[in-house]
């Protein structure tokens, strides 16, 4: 025979003496606050992607007439000469010059950016470790035009010496190759002054990267008998892979956009190559810097289009930054 208490379980009652639970209700209602940051937080983003769509399309509007005059041969010849009837012009020595000036850039301050980071988050004694970060945090705000000055009086006329040991002893490389003197004002010594500015950049957010490695894994690492550089390179290097990549690229976008300490240095001669130590060279935002308001308004129009050139160079290189980024997951890599 059934009991009552058996006959209430079966039911779905609660037994006798027992409180009956209450089912809790999830409020699935926004409240006001959070409506209003939703819509703020939805505003700013799409904001920012209108700014960037109004850029460019402001950019492509204004070149369109030079494009119209030279066609793609704006992407194959190289000049600034917007006056009579017959203009020259194009942005290939341009668009050369600001990649090797980059590649120079990234080349020498990367690695000094990253090894700075390491040793600020790792090696630096506590005692220092504020002030050496306020340090690099402060040489981020030094003006390009002091760079510029900097390098154009006392940097330059240091490295001449070193660019002439390459071309005489690395020749055999083409970059360092040099069919006539002098060997001042170059891209590699533009290259040079960018890499340096773009080190606290770097180094700074590197750091900040660095130090949110998981404390546990750290002291994993070291109780298994890992040394000190071990513990990094299986530990902070890989959780902090991502946001590395995401420093050196914006350093990179940076360093494509630089314009007062490179127009300084340079001398703004359209020679198209390789040869990184030769005299002259320029780069898209020297040449914008150099010539605004000195071609007519067919030239206005020239120094757009070369603008919107380097806008989307820019882009390419943030969104492949982006997916790189995305793809590099933290954490991976770190077996002993």
């Amino acid at each position: 025979m059934t009991s009552t208490i058996d006959r209430g379980l079966a039911d779905g009652a609660s037994p006798i003496g027992a409180p009956v639970p209450t089912p809790i209700v999830v409020n699935s209602e926004v409240s006001q606050p959070d409506k209003i940051y939703r819509l703020t937080a939805k505003t700013a983003g799409f904001g920012v992607l209108a700014l960037l769509f109004l850029i460019g399309l402001f950019l492509v509007i204004g070149g369109w007439p030079a494009f119209k005059v030279a066609g793609l041969g704006f992407f194959t010849h190289s000049g600034f000469q917007t006056q009579g009837a017959n203009p020259v012009f194009g942005v290939l020595a341009s668009l050369v010059g600001t990649v090797e000036v980059a590649t120079v850039a990234m080349l020498v301050g990367g690695p000094v950016a990253i090894g700075t980071a390491l040793f600020l988050s790792e090696y630096a004694p506590r005692w220092s470790r504020r002030t050496l970060i306020a340090l690099v945090d402060l040489a981020a705000a030094i003006p390009s035009i002091i760079y510029g000055l900097w390098a154009i009086f006392e940097l330059q006329p240091n490295v001449v010496g070193f660019s002439t040991w390459l071309s005489r002893h690395v020749a055999f490389i083409p970059f360092f190759t040099v069919t006539s003197p002098p060997l001042n004002a170059s891209i590699f010594i533009a290259g040079l002054v960018v890499g340096l500015m773009i080190v606290p950049i770097v180094a700074s957010i590197s750091r900040e990267v660095f130090s949110l490695a998981p404390p546990g894994e750290r002291e994993a690492a070291l109780a298994l008998g890992a040394s000190r550089w071990q513990m990094i390179r299986t530990v902070v290097l890989p959780f902090g892979r991502g946001g590395m990549i995401g420093a050196i690229m914006l350093g990179l976008g940076r360093a494509l956009e630089e314009t007062i300490a490179v127009t300084i240095i340079l001398g703004g001669s359209f020679s198209f190559g390789i040869h990184i130590l030769q005299h002259g060279g320029t780069t898209i935002s020297q040449m914008i810097a150099s010539n605004f308001g000195s071609g007519g308004q067919l030239g206005n129009h020239v120094l757009l289009l070369a603008g919107f050139v380097l806008f989307i160079l820019t882009m390419v290189i943030n969104l492949a930054a982006s997916a790189i980024v995305n793809r590099s997951r933290s954490g991976a890599g770190t077996d002993l």
